[in-house]
C-alpha cells in the first residue's frame, strides 16, 4: 500500500512539475475556452483578457485562437480606433505562422503585415516597399490582394519620384503585377464562364450556383479597377512622348540585349507608339532570335505599313510558335482583327473565341463578336423580325464582355442596351405571334435564338 501511494505521489508530482512548461491538454482546452466562447460572439471585451494566457501557456492548442484573435484586434483597430493594438495583430499573423506553418501561408502573412504597416504609415517607403517586395518573392501564388498589388506598385513609383529607383525597374514591376492580375481574373472567368454558357442555354442556375457567379463578377470588378489603378499610377511614364526617347538612347548600347530589346518592343506596341525605333527593333529581335515574339511584332509593323497579308503570315508564325497563353491571346487577337477589318467574320470569331480559350477573362473578344453580330443584322435573316433578332445574341455577347472585364463594363453595358432596343419588343412579339419560338440564323453567324416570351 505505501508502494502504490509512493507511485501515486511521484506521478502527480511529474505531472504537477511537468505544468510548468506547458499545460496538459484538458487544461488547454480550458483555457482555450475563456478566449473562444466570448470571441465567438463577438464580444471582444471579455476575450481579450484570456487571450495572453493562451498564446504564452497553449499556442498549439488550436488554430482558432489565431484565426478569432486577428478578428479580435481588428475589431479593436477598425470599431473602436484603438491604434495601439495594431503591432498585436501583427504578432498574431506572427504566431500563426510560428505554430502552424502547414496551415499558413508564408507569402499571405507577409503580405498582410507589410499592408498593415503601409496602411498605418509604419516605417518609410522604402522600407514599407521591400515588405511587399519580399512577400511578392516569396510566395507570388498567394499574393492576391488586388489592394496589396496595387500598393507594391504605388510604392515603387513613388521611390522613382524620389530618385531612388530606375525608370526600367518600374517597367519590369508593372510587368509582373499586370500578368498577375492577368492571372488572377483569368482564373475567375473560367470559374465564370460556365455559368454564363448555362444561363445563355436557358437553364436556371441554382442560388449555390447563383452565389457563387455574384462573386466571381465582383472579384473581376476589384481586378479590373485595381488594373486601372495601375495604368494610372504609371501614368505618364509610360507615354509615348517619354518611351520613345527614352528607349532610343539605349538602343545603341543595347541592341544585342535580347531581353531589353523584348521589352523596349512589347512596351511601344503596347501603347500603339508610332516611331521608325519600333520596326528597328522588331527586325533586330528577328536577326538575334527568331522567335513567337520577333514574328508578332513584324506584324504589327506590317499591318502599321498597311500590309495586310504580310502582316497575316507573320501573325500565324507568332502562333504557332508561342507557348505563354497571354502572348499566345494577344496574336489570336491581331490575326481575328486582321480578318474582322477584311470583312471574314466567321474566321475572326474563330480566332476571339481561340483568344477566350486561353484567356477567359478577354472582355473584349466578345465586345468585337457582339459588335459583328450587330452589323450583321440586315444579312441574317429572311424577315424584317429575323433581322432584328440578331441584335439579341449581340447583347448576349456583350453582357459577358461587361462580366469577365470591369474595364469594358460600361461600354459594354451601354452597348447591350442598344443593342435590346433595337431588337424585336413585346409589341413586335405580340403581333407576329413570335413568342417562345426559335429562330434559326443561316449566315455566318449560325445558331438560332428563342424569341422571349409575352
Amino acid at each position: 500500500m505505501k508502494f502504490r501511494t509512493l507511485v501515486f505521489l511521484s506521478t502527480l508530482f511529474l505531472s504537477f512539475s511537468g505544468s510548468t512548461f506547458a499545460q496538459a491538454p484538458d487544461d488547454c482546452a480550458i483555457t482555450l475556452s475563456y478566449f473562444i466562447e466570448p470571441a465567438k460572439s463577438k464580444n471582444y471585451e471579455a476575450a481579450l483578457p484570456h487571450y495572453e494566457k493562451v498564446i504564452k501557456e497553449c499556442p498549439k492548442a488550436s488554430l482558432a485562437t489565431y484565426q478569432y484573435a486577428v478578428r479580435m484586434f481588428e475589431y479593436f483597430i477598425d470599431e473602436k480606433k484603438d491604434t495601439s493594438k495594431i503591432n498585436d495583430l501583427i504578432e498574431v499573423w506572427n504566431l500563426r505562422l510560428e505554430n502552424f506553418p502547414e496551415k499558413t501561408s508564408e507569402g499571405e502573412v507577409l503580405m498582410t503585415i507589410a499592408q498593415l504597416k503601409y496602411d498605418h504609415n509604419m516605417g518609410t517607403k522604402d522600407v514599407q516597399y521591400k515588405a511587399f517586395d519580399d512577400a511578392f518573392k516569396k510566395d507570388p501564388e498567394n499574393f492576391t490582394s488586388g489592394k496589396s498589388l496595387y500598393t507594391y506598385f504605388s510604392l515603387a513609383v513613388d521611390l522613382f519620384n524620389e530618385g531612388k529607383m530606375e525608370l526600367q525597374d518600374i517597367f519590369s514591376l508593372y510587368d509582373v503585377v499586370i500578368s498577375k492580375i492577368d492571372q488572377e481574373k483569368n482564373n475567375l472567368a473560367e470559374k465564370l464562364t460556365p455559368l454564363m454558357d448555362k444561363e445563355e442555354a436557358g437553364t436556371d442556375l441554382s442560388s449555390k450556383e447563383q452565389r457563387a457567379k455574384r462573386v466571381y463578377e465582383n472579384n473581376l470588378g476589384v481586378y479590373s479597377t485595381v488594373e486601372s489603378s495601375v495604368n494610372g499610377k504609371l501614368g505618364q511614364l509610360a507615354d509615348c512622348e517619354n518611351l520613345i526617347p527614352f528607349y532610343e538612347k539605349d538602343y545603341e548600347n543595347k541592341k544585342d540585349d535580347i531581353d531589353w530589346i523584348k521589352s523596349a518592343s512589347n512596351r511601344l506596341d503596347s501603347k500603339e507608339c508610332e516611331t521608325p525605333l519600333s520596326s528597328k527593333l522588331a527586325v533586330r529581335l528577328h536577326e538575334l532570335e527568331p522567335s513567337s515574339t520577333s514574328a508578332y511584332l513584324l506584324g504589327k509593323q506590317a499591318e502599321a505599313e498597311g500590309k495586310a497579308s504580310k502582316a497575316l503570315e507573320y501573325f500565324t508564325q507568332a502562333v504557332d510558335l508561342e507557348k505563354d497563353n497571354s502572348k499566345k491571346a494577344r496574336i489570336y487577337y491581331s490575326l481575328a482583327e486582321n480578318y474582322r477589318k477584311k470583312g471574314s467574320y466567321g474566321t475572326a470569331r474563330t480566332y476571339y473565341n481561340r483568344m477566350l480559350e486561353v484567356k477567359p477573362s478577354a472582355g473584349m473578344a466578345y465586345y468585337k463578336i457582339g459588335t459583328m453580330y450587330a452589323d450583321s443584322a440586315d444579312n441574317c435573316g429572311s424577315t424584317v423580325f429575323e433581322k432584328r433578332a440578331m441584335y439579341w445574341l449581340a447583347a448576349d455577347m456583350m453582357d459577358k464582355a461587361a462580366r469577365v472585364d470591369g474595364t469594358l463594363s460600361s461600354s459594354a453595358k451601354a452597348a447591350a442596351n442598344s443593342y435590346r432596343q433595337r431588337a424585336p419588343q413585346k409589341s413586335d412579339i405580340f403581333s407576329e405571334g413570335m413568342a417562345g419560338k426559335t429562330i434559326k440564323f443561316n449566315c455566318w453567324v449560325g445558331g438560332s435564338v428563342r424569341v422571349p416570351n409575352l
